[in-house]
């Protein structure tokens, strides 16, 4: 069976980005082709960034109280199912002010990742089922990669932000893996084991908005809020229960996979590892 999916997962901090780079050079210097989706593409294929979703009704009312945005609103929603997929970060990128921002913080309260866990659950995985259907019906040799989206997306909805049951997030990303198994996946998970420094690290190299709304979000809310969790700290032990379920999870997984010991912190000394990952993972391309 011809592999078609790579997904790269980890925590915050742990390398994902550099890392799902590092596989799509690789591949690509082996002479496949491939297409890399990282956090936060507005276009991936499997997931949502920047989507709200409306019900009919909702629409209508969303519709009727920004009339001056009515064919903005109509001309760049989706129909979709029984209501409305709204992308208004693309809107927002396209108009810039013509489309203002009261109006953009009013549609981000619907957006799929501010959603109750089910309905969330329901949008992704019929994203995802209907991703692995179009790879298969394209028959195309590409290598599609996959940053974070697989593992952290069902867990920062189900553990973070909801507090869902064990068993309702083991089973969210059991559900995923079941629908891309005909693309013949490898996971490569990124382990440190230093969650607190490596939490500090990201903290140190990313903008100061980043880790602030990092914290409000894992420590206001759902798993977090529940403990009574704050700042740093706080922050960091829901980061562990993380890992621990992410953990539990990858040895569920029937999928190939692999776990990445990066404790060093020092990617570029994984590339001779990965190269021996990837050689295995595509073995007729090792033997041209």
């Amino acid at each position: 069976m011809a592999r078609q999916l790579i997904l790269v997962e980890g925590l915050p901090g742990s390398g994902k980005s550099t890392v799902a780079r590092m596989v799509s050079d690789i591949l690509n210097q082996q002479g496949l082709r491939v297409q890399l989706y990282q956090e936060g593409d507005l276009n991936h294929p499997a997931d949502y960034e920047g989507v709200a979703f409306y019900s009919a009704d909702e629409f209508g009312e969303l519709w009727g109280a920004h009339v001056a945005y009515r064919d903005v609103l109509e001309s760049r929603s989706i129909a979709y199912r029984n209501g409305y997929l709204i992308p208004y970060r693309k809107i927002k990128e396209e108009l810039g002010g013509a489309f203002p921002n009261h109006v953009i913080q009013e549609i981000f309260s619907r957006d799929i990742y501010e959603l109750p866990f089910e309905r969330n659950k329901d949008l992704i995985t019929s994203k995802w089922r209907s991703f692995t259907e179009s790879v298969l019906a394209a028959n195309e040799d590409t290598v599609i990669i996959f940053e974070c989206c697989f593992i952290q997306n069902p867990l920062t909805m189900g553990l973070v932000k909801c507090n869902q049951s064990r068993e309702d997030n083991v089973n969210y990303v059991l559900e995923l893996e079941r629908m891309v198994q005909a693309l013949n996946p490898l996971l490569i998970y990124i382990d440190q084991k230093d969650i607190a420094h490596t939490f500090d690290k990201a903290v140190k190299e990313r903008p100061k908005e980043w880790s602030e709304g990092f914290i409000q979000y894992y420590t206001n809310q759902g798993w977090g809020a529940s403990r009574g969790y704050h700042g740093v700290p706080g922050t960091v032990k829901v980061l562990q229960a993380r890992k621990e379920l992410e953990t539990e999870i990858y040895h569920m997984l029937r999928m190939d996979k692999y776990w990445l010991d990066n404790s060093e912190y020092d990617l570029s000394a994984c590339q001779n590892e990965l190269e021996s990952i990837l050689n295995k993972a595509f073995p007729d391309v090792e033997g041209e």
